[in-house]
């Protein structure tokens, strides 16, 4: 009597299905089909808030929070919710220090793809983004956003503190240490704290010796 073989067994003998397109192979007719979404545009899953459409579950549950707000996705380290697992797992990246993505010019490595084809090209020397009011070209498009509130006036950051509004969260920052008194750079030579790393590298003649 012939023994029934496992279910696994059955399996794993099976043929991989090729896609009729492009000749990507799959063990699921199920991988399959999604897979073939890509080249039918097929998006049978619908936001019921705003309409957008996706060709998979997962991707329509991922877009809902938008509208509810929900953050389903808390961090085990300091509590801070997200949308996305997938934010969520770019976030834990702060805490574990992991950086998977590095640059092949110089080794410097990043947590995120982005940050790292931002990075190439510092290397490339490749400006894509320009600006159309003076036709400057920068790295980044948030380097872009930056530069061109220089010809709105935009200063989008204000201090709580005073009132007084800057153009970058950077700026905003140095600015409150006015009021908090932090001086986070330390000159290793005489000990004194500085409030930006500007003022850290001035050459140590022209400081005030702190008093000892």
């Amino acid at each position: 009597i012939e023994q029934t073989r496992p279910a696994t067994q059955l399996y794993s003998s099976q043929k991989p299905i090729s896609c009729s397109e492009c000749g990507k192979s799959f063990k699921r007719s199920t991988s399959l089909k999604l897979h073939q979404r890509i080249h039918t545009g097929e998006k049978p899953y619908s936001c019921s808030a705003c309409g957008a459409s996706f060709s998979q579950l997962g991707s329509l549950k991922n877009h809902e929070p938008i509208h509810t707000g929900e953050k389903p996705y808390s961090c085990s380290e300091c509590g801070k919710c997200f949308k996305r697992s997938t934010s969520l797992k770019l976030h834990q990246r702060t805490h574990t220090g992991e950086k998977p993505y590095s640059c092949s010019a110089c080794g410097a490595s990043f947590s995120q793809l982005g940050s790292l084809k931002n990075h190439e090209r510092i290397h490339t020397g490749e400006k894509p983004y320009s600006c159309s009011e003076c036709g400057k070209c920068v790295i980044t498009s948030t380097s872009l956003k930056v530069h061109q509130r220089t010809h709105t006036g935009e200063k989008p950051y204000s201090c709580s503190e005073c009132g007084k509004c800057y153009k970058t969260s950077t700026s905003l920052k140095v600015h409150q240490r006015t009021h908090t008194g932090e001086k986070p750079y330390s000159c290793s030579e005489c000990g004194k704290c500085f409030k930006t790393s500007k003022s850290l590298k001035t050459p140590r003649e022209t400081r005030v010796e702190p008093y000892h």
